[in-house]
């Protein structure tokens, strides 16, 4: 095992510099998936079918997968652990942790929304009731995003003003808000999942 650990660390410690900074790894996966994409689908890629098809699924999948893993992160670790944190720590996760995890959020459900969008709009998806059902869902999902959720969180935070009765009303609206997407998140994923193989 220690050898195991010995050669990972010196080849990620020689790949140090892309991996420290998120933005760079993002930079580096992209170009591996750049420079597959150039050993298998040079073709696809000029004949003008990959962006709109493939290329745009890819990215509605990778959105999706942030947006919904921050909603689970949300219910299965921050909702959960917050009532055990000191109160004396929770600052830390309501001023720094929690406003950047719902930055991306929003952001990559709106990715997520639009991406699906072009893939649906250019005749690349497989239309039929399991995948209207699926977005029918999304939509409500995104729709409680940035209409419930994120207006409550910002008063629930201190983003916005409110008083100490109207924090603590809508950090609950919020959470319930919350915790219904993380339910239809399940039949929503399972309809975008099969909708291309049982219709």
């Amino acid at each position: 095992m220690a050898d195991i650990n010995e050669t990972a660390s010196n080849l990620l410690e020689k790949i140090s510099k892309y991996l420290e900074k998120p933005y760079n790894a993002i930079a580096l996966g992209g170009g591996i998936a750049l420079a597959i994409v150039l050993l298998y689908h040079t073709r696809s890629l000029f004949s003008g079918g990959f962006i709109f098809g493939p290329f745009f699924t890819f990215l509605h999948v990778g959105s999706g997968i942030t947006w919904i893993g921050l909603l689970y992160y949300f219910n299965l670790v921050q909702i959960p652990t917050m009532p055990k944190i000191p109160p004396e720590q929770k600052p830390g996760v309501s001023k720094y942790i929690a406003p950047e995890a719902l930055f991306w959020f929003r952001w990559s459900m709106v990715a997520t929304v639009v991406t699906g969008a072009v893939v649906f709009f250019s005749g690349t998806a497989a239309v039929n009731f399991t995948l209207i059902t699926g977005i029918i869902l999304g939509l409500i999902m995104a729709f409680n995003v940035w209409f419930i959720i994120w207006p409550n969180q910002q008063k629930a935070l201190g983003l916005v003003s409110a008083d100490d009765d109207e924090k603590t009303k809508s950090a609950r609206l919020a959470m319930l808000t919350s915790r219904a997407n993380f339910v239809l998140s399940v039949p929503m994923l399972y309809c975008m999942v099969t909708a291309r193989l049982v219709g």
